[in-house]
């Protein structure tokens, strides 16, 4: 890892605690909707944040468009959609519901998809908006502003979680270049996850939970170390995010 990548990580450690670590652990058996809702989100913003928090905390799949500032993708889209220049923007088509309003989702997400209301850490209150500004500050703006790049034809596919320090800078990136994704959450399922896939607190063979969507990503990729990265268009797999952050510069930035 070059020097200056490990101090982006650094930074997105600080980033994490400063959210205060939510969106990290996910329901390990929670049941997909027929369809993934469609997130219209900008990386950095803090409400876009806290409704992604909420989305691991379900480990619900999300379809995202990114609609940085300055961005021309999908910004049009989210105006013909919901009326107006807002975000998030949340569009599920499982439920033909169209929302505007972090604290509005993340209830509507949780009596959805977990038939409960939100949890206390993740609800929108006073310190968690904060909390979630502070964090964006950390980050000065990185996954904020649009570049130019080139469109791919079909959306990737990001495994990621929140608060993972080594996803952030790549969901900072595929939003700075304005590209959709499909991002499957998988936050940890099980205190013997904690730490980093090659240094986690419990010694000796990782072993998933039994049935849970960890375990299932482990049979089709022989680990769980994320971010991981799948380009349809190019047949492309990555692990490690500096390599990811690579491709998807040499591959779509203009």
């Amino acid at each position: 890892m070059s020097f200056a990548h490990q101090l982006t990580i650094l930074s997105s450690v600080l980033t994490s605690t400063a959210a205060g670590w939510r969106g990290g652990a996910g329901r390990p058996f929670f049941k997909q909707p027929e369809q993934r809702p469609v997130l219209f989100d900008i990386e950095n913003c803090p409400y876009c944040r806290m409704v992604r928090e909420a989305a691991t905390a379900l480990h619900l799949d999300l379809d995202i468009r990114p609609c940085p500032k300055n961005g021309t993708r999908f910004r049009a889209q989210a105006i013909e959609i919901g009326g107006k220049l807002q975000f998030p923007l949340l569009q599920d088509p499982n439920t033909g519901t169209v929302m505007y309003e972090s604290g509005d989702i993340i209830d509507y997400l949780f009596r959805t998809y977990a038939k409960r209301a939100a949890p206390g850490m993740y609800k929108k209150t006073a310190l968690h908006t904060a909390s979630s500004y502070l964090a964006s500050a950390t980050r000065t703006g990185a996954g904020q502003r649009a570049k130019p790049s080139r469109a791919p034809e079909q959306p990737l596919v990001l495994w990621s979680f929140e608060v993972s320090p080594y996803s952030r800078p790549v969901r900072e990136l595929l939003c700075e270049l304005e590209i959709p994704y499909s991002l499957h959450n998988l936050g940890k399922e099980h205190w013997t996850e904690i730490g980093p896939a090659a240094q986690r607190l419990k010694p000796g063979p990782y072993v998933p939970k039994a049935g849970g969507k960890r375990e299932g990503f482990v049979r089709a990729h022989g680990r769980v170390q994320l971010p991981f990265l799948q380009d349809p268009n190019t047949g492309v797999e990555l692990f490690e995010s500096e390599a990811i952050m690579a491709y998807l510069t040499t591959t779509y930035a203009a």
